[in-house]
């Protein structure tokens, strides 16, 4: 049988097994202990923020980020509509409301002329005073217009939850993304950059903010002998075992970046050699914006190509044995959330129906590189 080739598969780097035979030697099975402790410091050096906390998910860490900034019934939360529901959820979980956010053409991410309409109407609307938080992501690796956003929301004195989950290592002005807001978080899932199999960290320049978040994250047990709960907390710390995964993983960050970004270049020659070079838009840099290309996404353009192109080469591209997806449906459209409000046009929907992530592991071989390359081909021929 044709073995399959996936989407973004695990790539371990040899030291990750060496860190959890640490955990089982030490007896650290638990979700505290050296691994975890060390993980969090390379997460803080690497990004450059002042305190981290290792968690089981990266919507964990947003739901932890809504509840330190005192988030609940009756509140606002403006969230990018073009994005993975792990950035909505939470705002459920809260009790708050999201409003959502379209995206703008260049990074796909939120659009900063939509959120400043949305402001000005909510402002309009005497409901200004209940917005308590702007979720803007990073989508695929590609960093948001984080100086614009970062701009509108100090106008209105908003605290920003930065959802980093899918582009650590990716810069904007080389300070890497995460750590523009409040606090930031990033995801450690299976599928991402590097994986601790399951994870997520939430970061921030208040260690306030990260020293609630630990204790929260431990179900909030107080500094007592016995059992004392003040406040209602989580089962969200991430383990001992798994966080020697993520140990391993960041010490080959750099090298799973370039892999990634060497995979994007790959697909842009390949439709350059196509001919469709031009009819194909992607995520664009910038001299300021720098992407570790997660996953390579992209949009074919409707002046060129029919509204089923991307549905009709996904399923070609299956029956090869070939992996690819859809571009996510964005939330307002999703049938759980769309009584909620959503400002902008069209972006983010139209980067739904003609988009496309192709296989981007950082672990593709020369011979699965040529069976992608020939399936492409074929399609398109």
């Amino acid at each position: 049988m044709t073995k399959k080739i996936w989407l973004s598969s695990p790539h371990m780097g040899g030291k990750e097994q060496e860190f959890v035979k640490e955990a089982f030697d030490g007896n650290w099975i638990a979700p505290i202990g050296p691994n975890l402790n060390e993980f969090e410091k390379d997460i803080c050096e690497y990004t450059g923020s002042h305190h981290c906390v290792g968690l089981t998910s990266g919507t964990a860490a947003i739901h932890l980020a809504l509840k330190i900034l005192g988030i609940g019934k009756g509140d606002l939360v403006l969230v990018q509509s073009y994005t993975f529901c792990g950035s909505a959820n939470p705002v459920i979980y809260s009790g708050a409301t999201p409003v959502f956010i379209d995206s703008e053409r260049l990074t796909w991410n939120m659009c900063p002329k939509a959120l400043r309409e949305s402001l000005e109407d909510l402002y309009k609307k005497g409901l200004i005073d209940k917005v308590k938080a702007i979720i803007p992501v990073h989508l695929y690796g590609m960093p948001a217009k984080m100086d614009q956003i970062s701009s509108i929301a100090s106008n209105y004195g908003i605290p920003i939850v930065e959802d980093a989950a899918e582009s650590i290592g990716s810069t904007i002005r080389n300070e890497q993304t995460g750590t523009f807001g409040e606090m930031g978080v990033y995801s450690f899932n299976g599928n991402k950059i590097i994986t601790t199999s399951g994870g997520g960290a939430l970061v921030s320049h208040s260690k306030e903010h990260i020293d609630l978040a630990r204790k929260l994250s431990t179900q909030a047990r107080e500094d007592a002998p016995h059992y004392q709960h003040e406040m209602v907390g989580y089962n969200y710390r991430l383990s001992n075992v798994s966080a020697g995964i993520g140990r391993g993983q960041m010490m080959v960050l750099d090298e799973r970046i370039a892999q990634r970004r060497a995979n994007f270049d790959r697909y842009m020659r390949l439709f350059e050699s196509l001919g469709l070079h031009e009819k194909i838009k992607v995520q664009e840099e910038s001299e300021i914006r720098y992407s570790n290309r997660w996953l390579t996404a992209v949009y074919f353009d409707p002046k060129y190509f029919d509204k089923d192109t991307s549905t009709r080469l996904r399923i070609h591209l299956e029956a090869l044995h070939i992996e690819s997806r859809p571009l996510w449906k964005p939330m307002h459209m999703q049938p759980v959330f769309n009584d909620f409000s959503y400002y902008g046009g069209t972006v983010c929907e139209d980067l739904f129906y003609y988009g496309l992530c192709f296989p981007s592991g950082s672990n593709l071989t020369e011979e699965e590189w040529q069976r992608i390359e020939n399936g492409i081909s074929e399609f398109f021929r």
